[in-house]
Protein backbone atom coordinates (compact mmCIF):
# COMPACT_ATOMS: atom_id res chain seq x y z
CA UNK A 1 0.00 0.00 0.00
CA UNK A 2 2.57 2.42 -0.11
CA UNK A 3 2.46 2.51 -3.35
CA UNK A 4 -0.91 3.82 -3.13
CA UNK A 5 0.59 6.74 -0.67
CA UNK A 6 3.43 7.35 -3.53
CA UNK A 7 0.63 7.59 -5.98
CA UNK A 8 -1.35 10.45 -3.89
CA UNK A 9 1.50 12.55 -3.95
CA UNK A 10 2.26 12.44 -7.14
CA UNK A 11 -1.36 12.86 -8.14
CA UNK A 12 -1.12 15.95 -6.06
CA UNK A 13 2.00 17.59 -8.13
CA UNK A 14 0.42 16.67 -11.15
CA UNK A 15 -3.07 18.74 -10.09
CA UNK A 16 -0.82 21.22 -9.01
CA UNK A 17 1.17 21.52 -12.01
CA UNK A 18 -1.92 21.43 -13.96
CA UNK A 19 -3.43 24.73 -12.33
CA UNK A 20 -0.35 26.68 -12.98
CA UNK A 21 -0.21 25.71 -16.26
CA UNK A 22 -3.86 26.53 -16.40
CA UNK A 23 -2.74 30.13 -14.97
CA UNK A 24 0.56 30.46 -16.99
CA UNK A 25 -1.68 30.59 -19.91
CA UNK A 26 -3.95 33.35 -18.47
CA UNK A 27 -1.22 35.39 -16.71
CA UNK A 28 -1.20 38.77 -18.57
CA UNK A 29 1.84 41.05 -16.42
CA UNK A 30 2.32 42.53 -13.30
CA UNK A 31 -0.94 42.23 -12.09
CA UNK A 32 -1.88 38.50 -12.62
CA UNK A 33 1.38 37.56 -11.02
CA UNK A 34 1.13 39.69 -7.60
CA UNK A 35 -2.57 39.70 -7.43
CA UNK A 36 -4.33 37.54 -10.02
CA UNK A 37 -5.65 41.04 -11.54
CA UNK A 38 -7.86 41.52 -8.24
CA UNK A 39 -10.85 39.57 -9.61
CA UNK A 40 -11.06 36.68 -7.31
CA UNK A 41 -14.01 36.43 -5.01
CA UNK A 42 -14.62 36.90 -1.27
CA UNK A 43 -15.54 33.55 -0.90
CA UNK A 44 -12.72 32.55 -2.89
CA UNK A 45 -10.33 34.09 -1.26
CA UNK A 46 -11.67 32.96 2.17
CA UNK A 47 -11.15 29.90 1.31
CA UNK A 48 -7.47 30.98 -0.08
CA UNK A 49 -6.38 32.39 3.52
CA UNK A 50 -7.58 29.79 5.01
CA UNK A 51 -5.29 27.67 2.75
CA UNK A 52 -2.61 30.22 3.31
CA UNK A 53 -3.15 30.38 6.85
CA UNK A 54 -3.25 26.21 7.61
CA UNK A 55 0.13 25.40 7.54
CA UNK A 56 2.10 22.61 8.14
CA UNK A 57 2.24 23.99 11.63
CA UNK A 58 -1.53 23.83 11.77
CA UNK A 59 -1.56 19.86 10.51
CA UNK A 60 1.90 18.63 11.83
CA UNK A 61 2.98 21.17 13.88
CA UNK A 62 0.38 21.81 16.98
CA UNK A 63 -0.17 18.03 17.17
CA UNK A 64 3.49 17.39 17.71
CA UNK A 65 3.64 20.06 19.75
CA UNK A 66 0.39 19.08 21.81
CA UNK A 67 2.25 15.16 22.80
CA UNK A 68 5.03 17.70 24.24
CA UNK A 69 3.26 19.96 26.22
CA UNK A 70 -0.25 19.82 26.41
CA UNK A 71 -3.13 21.42 26.16
CA UNK A 72 -0.94 24.69 26.57
CA UNK A 73 -0.21 24.53 23.05
CA UNK A 74 -3.69 26.10 22.78
CA UNK A 75 -1.43 29.44 23.05
CA UNK A 76 0.16 29.28 20.12
CA UNK A 77 -3.34 29.24 18.14
CA UNK A 78 -5.74 31.01 19.74
CA UNK A 79 -3.76 34.43 19.96
CA UNK A 80 -3.25 34.11 16.07
CA UNK A 81 -6.84 33.75 16.07
CA UNK A 82 -7.91 36.73 17.68
CA UNK A 83 -5.04 38.66 15.58
CA UNK A 84 -7.37 37.58 12.45
CA UNK A 85 -10.59 38.82 14.06
CA UNK A 86 -8.41 42.15 15.30
CA UNK A 87 -7.24 42.55 11.40
CA UNK A 88 -10.37 42.12 9.90
CA UNK A 89 -11.76 45.16 12.29
CA UNK A 90 -8.67 47.14 12.02
CA UNK A 91 -6.84 46.43 9.23
CA UNK A 92 -8.36 45.18 5.92
CA UNK A 93 -10.29 47.84 4.12
CA UNK A 94 -7.76 50.49 4.46
CA UNK A 95 -4.95 47.63 2.81
CA UNK A 96 -7.14 47.24 0.21
CA UNK A 97 -8.10 51.03 -0.24
CA UNK A 98 -4.91 52.47 -0.19
CA UNK A 99 -2.39 49.27 -1.62
CA UNK A 100 -2.42 47.42 -5.14
CA UNK A 101 0.44 44.67 -4.62
CA UNK A 102 2.38 44.73 -1.58
CA UNK A 103 2.45 46.48 1.61
CA UNK A 104 5.22 49.30 0.71
CA UNK A 105 2.54 50.22 -1.47
CA UNK A 106 0.47 50.92 1.50
CA UNK A 107 3.02 52.76 3.37
CA UNK A 108 4.33 54.65 0.41
CA UNK A 109 0.43 56.20 -0.10
CA UNK A 110 0.62 57.30 3.11
CA UNK A 111 3.88 58.86 3.58
CA UNK A 112 5.08 59.49 -0.45
CA UNK A 113 8.43 57.98 0.23
CA UNK A 114 10.42 55.46 -1.77
CA UNK A 115 12.15 54.92 1.40
CA UNK A 116 9.64 53.03 3.04
CA UNK A 117 9.32 50.46 0.00
CA UNK A 118 13.11 49.77 1.04
CA UNK A 119 12.26 49.21 4.66
CA UNK A 120 8.80 47.50 4.12
CA UNK A 121 10.87 45.21 1.74
CA UNK A 122 13.48 44.15 3.79
CA UNK A 123 10.97 43.24 6.82
CA UNK A 124 8.42 41.53 4.14
CA UNK A 125 11.70 39.10 3.38
CA UNK A 126 12.54 38.23 6.46
CA UNK A 127 9.52 37.48 7.37
CA UNK A 128 8.22 35.34 4.97
CA UNK A 129 11.71 33.50 4.78
CA UNK A 130 11.39 32.39 8.48
CA UNK A 131 8.10 30.79 7.42
CA UNK A 132 8.88 29.79 4.66
CA UNK A 133 11.85 28.15 6.48
CA UNK A 134 9.31 26.19 8.59
CA UNK A 135 7.26 24.98 6.27
CA UNK A 136 10.44 22.98 4.11
CA UNK A 137 11.24 21.35 6.95
CA UNK A 138 7.96 19.93 7.18
CA UNK A 139 7.90 19.00 3.50
CA UNK A 140 11.20 17.63 4.37
CA UNK A 141 10.18 15.64 7.07
CA UNK A 142 7.10 14.47 5.26
CA UNK A 143 8.58 13.20 2.22
CA UNK A 144 11.48 11.58 4.06
CA UNK A 145 8.45 9.23 5.65
CA UNK A 146 6.92 8.65 2.25
CA UNK A 147 9.84 7.92 -0.01
CA UNK A 148 12.30 7.24 2.21
CA UNK A 149 14.70 10.00 0.82
CA UNK A 150 16.95 11.90 2.90
CA UNK A 151 15.43 15.21 4.13
CA UNK A 152 18.06 17.60 2.15
CA UNK A 153 17.20 15.81 -1.41
CA UNK A 154 13.34 16.27 0.07
CA UNK A 155 13.63 19.93 0.43
CA UNK A 156 15.45 20.32 -2.67
CA UNK A 157 12.32 18.85 -4.43
CA UNK A 158 10.25 21.18 -2.55
CA UNK A 159 12.09 24.03 -3.14
CA UNK A 160 12.20 23.21 -7.46
CA UNK A 161 8.41 22.38 -7.70
CA UNK A 162 7.55 25.78 -5.49
CA UNK A 163 9.83 27.58 -7.66
CA UNK A 164 7.68 26.29 -10.36
CA UNK A 165 4.77 27.34 -9.61
CA UNK A 166 5.91 31.14 -8.76
CA UNK A 167 8.01 31.50 -12.07
CA UNK A 168 5.26 30.13 -13.95
CA UNK A 169 2.02 30.81 -12.49
CA UNK A 170 2.14 33.76 -9.86
CA UNK A 171 -0.87 34.15 -7.34
CA UNK A 172 -3.39 32.94 -9.71
CA UNK A 173 -1.84 29.53 -9.23
CA UNK A 174 -0.95 29.92 -6.02
CA UNK A 175 -4.60 31.21 -5.23
CA UNK A 176 -6.32 28.27 -6.96
CA UNK A 177 -3.87 25.61 -5.71
CA UNK A 178 -4.40 27.17 -1.99
CA UNK A 179 -8.57 27.35 -2.07
CA UNK A 180 -8.72 23.32 -3.24
CA UNK A 181 -5.55 22.56 -0.39
CA UNK A 182 -8.14 24.35 1.89
CA UNK A 183 -11.12 22.16 0.89
CA UNK A 184 -9.38 18.92 1.07
CA UNK A 185 -8.37 19.86 4.12
CA UNK A 186 -11.08 21.10 5.75
CA UNK A 187 -12.50 17.36 4.95
CA UNK A 188 -9.92 15.51 5.87
CA UNK A 189 -9.40 17.01 9.11
CA UNK A 190 -13.16 15.79 9.61
CA UNK A 191 -13.14 12.55 8.37
CA UNK A 192 -9.67 12.10 10.62
CA UNK A 193 -11.55 13.45 13.83
CA UNK A 194 -14.77 11.40 13.09
CA UNK A 195 -12.82 8.04 13.37
CA UNK A 196 -10.67 9.00 16.17
CA UNK A 197 -14.08 9.97 18.12
CA UNK A 198 -15.46 6.57 16.47
CA UNK A 199 -12.39 4.54 17.57
CA UNK A 200 -12.65 5.70 21.04
CA UNK A 201 -16.30 4.90 21.70
CA UNK A 202 -17.18 8.76 21.84
CA UNK A 203 -15.35 12.02 22.60
CA UNK A 204 -15.07 11.49 26.24
CA UNK A 205 -13.76 8.25 26.46
CA UNK A 206 -11.21 9.02 24.10
CA UNK A 207 -10.19 12.05 26.39
CA UNK A 208 -10.20 9.38 29.23
CA UNK A 209 -7.76 7.19 27.00
CA UNK A 210 -5.51 10.15 26.48
CA UNK A 211 -5.81 10.65 29.94
CA UNK A 212 -4.88 7.23 31.25
CA UNK A 213 -1.41 7.83 29.44
CA UNK A 214 -0.73 10.95 31.38
CA UNK A 215 2.71 10.43 34.16
CA UNK A 216 1.19 10.22 37.75
CA UNK A 217 -0.17 13.50 39.01
CA UNK A 218 -0.54 15.18 35.64
CA UNK A 219 -3.92 15.37 33.94
CA UNK A 220 -4.56 15.83 30.30
CA UNK A 221 -6.11 19.79 30.51
CA UNK A 222 -3.51 20.61 32.92
CA UNK A 223 -2.00 23.89 31.99
CA UNK A 224 2.02 25.08 32.74
CA UNK A 225 3.62 22.06 31.33
CA UNK A 226 5.17 24.80 29.01
CA UNK A 227 6.96 26.66 31.79
CA UNK A 228 7.22 29.87 29.93
CA UNK A 229 7.22 32.49 32.67
CA UNK A 230 5.43 35.24 32.94
CA UNK A 231 7.78 37.72 30.23
CA UNK A 232 7.42 34.74 27.86
CA UNK A 233 3.67 34.25 28.05
CA UNK A 234 3.16 37.30 27.47
CA UNK A 235 5.58 38.29 24.83
CA UNK A 236 4.37 35.44 23.24
CA UNK A 237 0.60 36.28 23.15
CA UNK A 238 1.32 39.84 22.06
CA UNK A 239 3.60 38.86 19.32
CA UNK A 240 1.05 36.28 18.16
CA UNK A 241 -1.63 38.77 17.70
CA UNK A 242 0.20 41.30 16.40
CA UNK A 243 2.19 39.17 14.15
CA UNK A 244 -0.99 36.91 12.73
CA UNK A 245 -2.44 40.67 11.86
CA UNK A 246 0.56 41.73 9.98
CA UNK A 247 1.69 38.42 8.41
CA UNK A 248 2.59 40.27 4.80
CA UNK A 249 1.82 36.91 3.11
CA UNK A 250 -1.56 36.57 4.19
CA UNK A 251 -2.40 40.43 3.93
CA UNK A 252 -1.22 41.08 0.10
CA UNK A 253 -4.38 38.49 -0.10
CA UNK A 254 -6.53 41.28 0.14
CA UNK A 255 -4.91 42.78 -2.95
CA UNK A 256 -6.51 40.04 -5.15
CA UNK A 257 -9.87 40.58 -4.35
CA UNK A 258 -11.82 43.58 -6.32
CA UNK A 259 -12.69 46.27 -3.58
CA UNK A 260 -13.29 46.60 0.33
CA UNK A 261 -16.27 44.02 0.59
CA UNK A 262 -14.87 41.42 -0.83
CA UNK A 263 -11.91 41.94 0.94
CA UNK A 264 -14.36 41.70 4.22
CA UNK A 265 -15.91 38.73 3.33
CA UNK A 266 -13.11 36.63 2.15
CA UNK A 267 -11.71 37.82 6.04
CA UNK A 268 -14.75 36.16 7.30
CA UNK A 269 -14.88 33.28 5.55
CA UNK A 270 -11.25 32.23 6.06
CA UNK A 271 -11.29 32.97 9.79
CA UNK A 272 -14.53 31.17 10.14
CA UNK A 273 -13.35 27.86 8.34
CA UNK A 274 -9.82 28.59 10.23
CA UNK A 275 -11.28 28.54 13.96
CA UNK A 276 -13.46 25.27 13.02
CA UNK A 277 -10.52 23.13 11.49
CA UNK A 278 -8.32 24.31 14.29
CA UNK A 279 -10.96 23.56 16.99
CA UNK A 280 -11.07 20.08 15.93
CA UNK A 281 -7.12 19.65 15.72
CA UNK A 282 -6.69 21.09 19.08
CA UNK A 283 -9.62 19.33 20.61
CA UNK A 284 -9.60 15.81 19.20
CA UNK A 285 -6.70 14.66 16.46
CA UNK A 286 -4.47 16.40 18.98
CA UNK A 287 -5.47 13.98 22.24
CA UNK A 288 -6.05 10.89 19.83
CA UNK A 289 -2.49 11.68 18.94
CA UNK A 290 -1.38 11.69 22.45
CA UNK A 291 -3.85 8.33 22.65
CA UNK A 292 -3.41 5.92 19.49
CA UNK A 293 0.57 7.66 18.92
CA UNK A 294 2.71 8.86 21.88
CA UNK A 295 1.50 6.48 24.05
CA UNK A 296 2.21 3.31 21.94
CA UNK A 297 5.74 1.70 21.33
CA UNK A 298 5.21 0.52 17.83
CA UNK A 299 5.79 4.28 16.42
CA UNK A 300 8.70 4.83 17.96
CA UNK A 301 12.39 4.26 16.68
CA UNK A 302 15.12 3.06 18.57
CA UNK A 303 16.05 6.10 20.40
CA UNK A 304 12.16 5.86 21.52
CA UNK A 305 11.69 9.10 19.85
CA UNK A 306 8.91 9.40 17.90
CA UNK A 307 9.44 7.63 13.87
CA UNK A 308 10.25 10.68 11.87
CA UNK A 309 9.86 13.27 14.84
CA UNK A 310 6.61 14.60 16.76
CA UNK A 311 5.87 16.57 13.29
CA UNK A 312 4.75 13.07 12.27
CA UNK A 313 2.04 12.45 14.63
CA UNK A 314 -0.71 13.46 12.42
CA UNK A 315 0.69 10.90 9.68
CA UNK A 316 1.29 8.62 12.69
CA UNK A 317 -2.21 8.83 13.67
CA UNK A 318 -4.11 8.43 10.07
CA UNK A 319 -2.65 5.38 9.36
CA UNK A 320 -3.31 3.82 13.12
CA UNK A 321 -7.25 5.22 12.30
CA UNK A 322 -7.64 4.28 8.47
CA UNK A 323 -4.61 2.17 7.54
CA UNK A 324 -2.64 3.03 4.10
CA UNK A 325 -4.90 4.45 2.52
CA UNK A 326 -5.64 7.09 4.86
CA UNK A 327 -2.10 7.81 5.53
CA UNK A 328 -1.68 8.11 1.93
CA UNK A 329 -4.24 10.49 1.69
CA UNK A 330 -3.24 12.69 4.64
CA UNK A 331 0.54 13.13 3.50
CA UNK A 332 -1.03 14.20 0.03
CA UNK A 333 -2.91 16.73 2.31
CA UNK A 334 -0.26 17.79 4.39
CA UNK A 335 2.15 18.07 1.19
CA UNK A 336 -0.61 20.08 -0.99
CA UNK A 337 -0.61 22.10 2.16
CA UNK A 338 3.27 22.46 2.26
CA UNK A 339 2.83 23.46 -1.62
CA UNK A 340 0.16 25.77 -1.42
CA UNK A 341 1.71 27.80 1.68
CA UNK A 342 5.53 27.83 0.12
CA UNK A 343 3.84 29.31 -2.84
CA UNK A 344 2.39 31.85 -1.48
CA UNK A 345 5.15 32.89 0.68
CA UNK A 346 7.50 32.86 -2.30
CA UNK A 347 5.65 35.38 -3.90
CA UNK A 348 5.10 37.51 -1.19
CA UNK A 349 9.44 37.52 -1.03
CA UNK A 350 9.52 37.82 -4.79
CA UNK A 351 7.07 40.59 -5.11
CA UNK A 352 8.44 42.39 -2.42
CA UNK A 353 11.89 42.29 -4.02
CA UNK A 354 10.85 43.46 -7.50
CA UNK A 355 8.01 45.82 -6.72
CA UNK A 356 9.59 47.47 -3.31
CA UNK A 357 13.09 47.01 -3.36
CA UNK A 358 14.57 47.08 -6.70
CA UNK A 359 12.10 49.91 -6.78
CA UNK A 360 13.62 51.93 -4.14
CA UNK A 361 17.25 51.27 -5.10
CA UNK A 362 16.46 52.38 -8.24
CA UNK A 363 15.23 55.93 -6.68
CA UNK A 364 12.16 55.24 -8.90
CA UNK A 365 13.65 55.47 -12.03
CA UNK A 366 10.85 53.68 -14.56
CA UNK A 367 11.20 49.81 -14.56
CA UNK A 368 9.41 47.95 -17.69
CA UNK A 369 6.46 45.48 -16.41
CA UNK A 370 8.96 42.70 -18.14
CA UNK A 371 11.76 43.71 -15.83
CA UNK A 372 9.93 44.14 -12.72
CA UNK A 373 8.45 40.65 -13.40
CA UNK A 374 12.15 39.28 -14.53
CA UNK A 375 13.01 40.35 -11.10
CA UNK A 376 10.60 38.87 -9.25
CA UNK A 377 11.16 35.36 -11.42
CA UNK A 378 15.21 35.61 -9.77
CA UNK A 379 13.82 36.37 -6.74
CA UNK A 380 11.94 33.38 -7.15
CA UNK A 381 14.83 31.11 -7.66
CA UNK A 382 17.11 32.84 -4.88
CA UNK A 383 14.36 32.53 -2.42
CA UNK A 384 14.09 28.88 -3.10
CA UNK A 385 18.19 28.05 -2.76
CA UNK A 386 17.30 29.56 0.73
CA UNK A 387 15.04 28.49 2.07
CA UNK A 388 16.36 25.19 1.20
CA UNK A 389 19.92 26.03 2.64
CA UNK A 390 18.03 26.94 6.01
CA UNK A 391 15.70 24.29 6.06
CA UNK A 392 18.72 21.97 6.40
CA UNK A 393 19.77 23.79 9.57
CA UNK A 394 16.55 24.23 11.71
CA UNK A 395 15.36 20.92 10.15
CA UNK A 396 14.61 19.37 13.85
CA UNK A 397 13.07 22.41 14.77
CA UNK A 398 9.35 22.32 15.68
CA UNK A 399 7.21 23.81 12.85
CA UNK A 400 4.85 25.62 15.19
CA UNK A 401 7.65 27.26 17.15
CA UNK A 402 9.52 28.40 13.52
CA UNK A 403 6.13 29.74 12.42
CA UNK A 404 5.95 31.36 16.14
CA UNK A 405 9.56 33.66 15.31
CA UNK A 406 7.61 35.02 11.92
CA UNK A 407 5.11 36.22 13.82
CA UNK A 408 7.47 37.62 16.75
CA UNK A 409 9.66 39.94 13.81
CA UNK A 410 5.68 41.02 12.09
CA UNK A 411 5.16 41.76 15.27
CA UNK A 412 7.86 44.27 15.38
CA UNK A 413 8.07 45.77 12.42
CA UNK A 414 5.05 45.39 9.62
CA UNK A 415 2.55 45.67 12.68
CA UNK A 416 3.76 49.21 14.25
CA UNK A 417 4.38 50.72 10.38
CA UNK A 418 0.82 49.32 9.02
CA UNK A 419 -1.16 50.89 12.60
CA UNK A 420 1.14 54.36 12.88
CA UNK A 421 0.93 54.77 8.96
CA UNK A 422 -2.98 54.17 9.00
CA UNK A 423 -3.83 55.66 12.04
CA UNK A 424 -1.74 58.04 13.42
CA UNK A 425 -1.24 61.32 11.23
CA UNK A 426 1.73 62.54 13.33
CA UNK A 427 3.97 59.63 11.20
CA UNK A 428 6.98 61.10 10.01
CA UNK A 429 8.76 59.01 7.32
CA UNK A 430 12.19 59.43 9.29
CA UNK A 431 10.33 58.16 12.32
CA UNK A 432 8.82 54.60 9.88
CA UNK A 433 12.15 54.36 8.68
CA UNK A 434 13.05 54.08 12.25
CA UNK A 435 10.53 51.55 13.31
CA UNK A 436 11.20 49.42 11.00
CA UNK A 437 15.02 49.70 11.06
CA UNK A 438 14.87 49.25 15.11
CA UNK A 439 11.91 46.75 14.76
CA UNK A 440 14.10 44.33 12.48
CA UNK A 441 17.77 44.62 14.14
CA UNK A 442 15.61 44.16 18.04
CA UNK A 443 13.54 41.16 16.95
CA UNK A 444 15.64 38.93 14.66
CA UNK A 445 18.72 39.87 17.06
CA UNK A 446 16.60 38.64 20.30
CA UNK A 447 16.07 35.65 18.28
CA UNK A 448 19.34 35.33 17.53
CA UNK A 449 20.18 35.59 21.27
CA UNK A 450 17.56 33.28 22.60
CA UNK A 451 17.94 29.97 23.48
CA UNK A 452 16.34 28.26 20.41
CA UNK A 453 19.07 29.96 18.39
CA UNK A 454 21.89 30.77 20.87
CA UNK A 455 21.95 27.11 22.78
CA UNK A 456 20.08 24.65 20.39
CA UNK A 457 21.55 25.76 16.90
CA UNK A 458 24.93 27.92 17.81
CA UNK A 459 25.86 25.35 20.79
CA UNK A 460 26.34 28.35 23.15
CA UNK A 461 26.33 26.95 27.38
CA UNK A 462 23.91 29.47 27.90
CA UNK A 463 21.43 32.27 26.17
CA UNK A 464 22.09 35.81 25.82
CA UNK A 465 18.72 36.71 26.12
CA UNK A 466 16.44 34.17 28.42
CA UNK A 467 13.61 33.98 26.38
CA UNK A 468 12.61 32.43 23.07
CA UNK A 469 9.82 35.40 22.53
CA UNK A 470 10.93 38.87 21.65
CA UNK A 471 8.21 40.58 21.05
CA UNK A 472 7.23 41.78 24.26
CA UNK A 473 10.77 43.87 23.77
CA UNK A 474 11.10 44.56 20.31
CA UNK A 475 7.81 45.65 19.28
CA UNK A 476 7.95 48.68 21.86
CA UNK A 477 11.01 49.52 20.65
CA UNK A 478 9.92 49.75 17.08
CA UNK A 479 6.98 51.77 18.45
CA UNK A 480 9.36 54.33 20.32
CA UNK A 481 11.83 54.82 17.84
CA UNK A 482 8.73 55.71 15.48
CA UNK A 483 7.39 58.77 17.91
CA UNK A 484 10.71 59.93 18.89
CA UNK A 485 11.97 60.08 15.14
CA UNK A 486 8.37 61.47 13.85
CA UNK A 487 8.69 64.20 16.70
CA UNK A 488 12.22 65.43 16.11
CA UNK A 489 11.89 65.62 12.70
CA UNK A 490 8.03 66.97 12.79
CA UNK A 491 9.19 70.43 12.15
CA UNK A 492 11.35 69.95 9.35
CA UNK A 493 8.68 67.94 7.22
CA UNK A 494 6.05 70.49 7.82
CA UNK A 495 8.73 73.18 6.60
CA UNK A 496 9.68 71.11 3.49
CA UNK A 497 6.23 70.80 2.85
CA UNK A 498 5.33 74.58 3.09
CA UNK A 499 8.34 75.10 0.86
CA UNK A 500 7.08 72.67 -1.76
Amino acid sequence: MISASIGYFFATILVTLGITVWAARRNTGRASFYAAEGKITGTQNGFAIAGDYMSAGTVLGIVGLYSLIGVDVSLYFIAPMGGLCLGLALLVSPLRRLGRFTLGDVVQARLNDSRMRLVLGACTITISLINLVAQMVGAGGLISIVFGLPFNLAVVVVGTLMTIYVVFGGMLAATWVQIIKATILVGAVLVLSALCVSRAGGLGALYAHADSLQPAGKKLFDFGTLHLGLFSSISLAIGSVAGMMSMPHLLIRFFTVPNEAEARRSSLVGTLLIGCTMGLVFLIVSPAGLAYVAGDPSYRDASGAIAGGSNMITLHLARAMGGEVLFGVMSAVAFSTILAVVAGLTISISSATSHDLFVALRKNKPLSERGELNVFRIAAFLTSAAAVGLAVVFQHENLTFLIVMGSSVAASTTFPLLMLAIYWRGLTAQGAIAAGVVGLVSSVGLIVLSPAFWVKVLGFAEPVFPSDYPALVSMPLAFAAAWLVSQATASRTLVASSAA
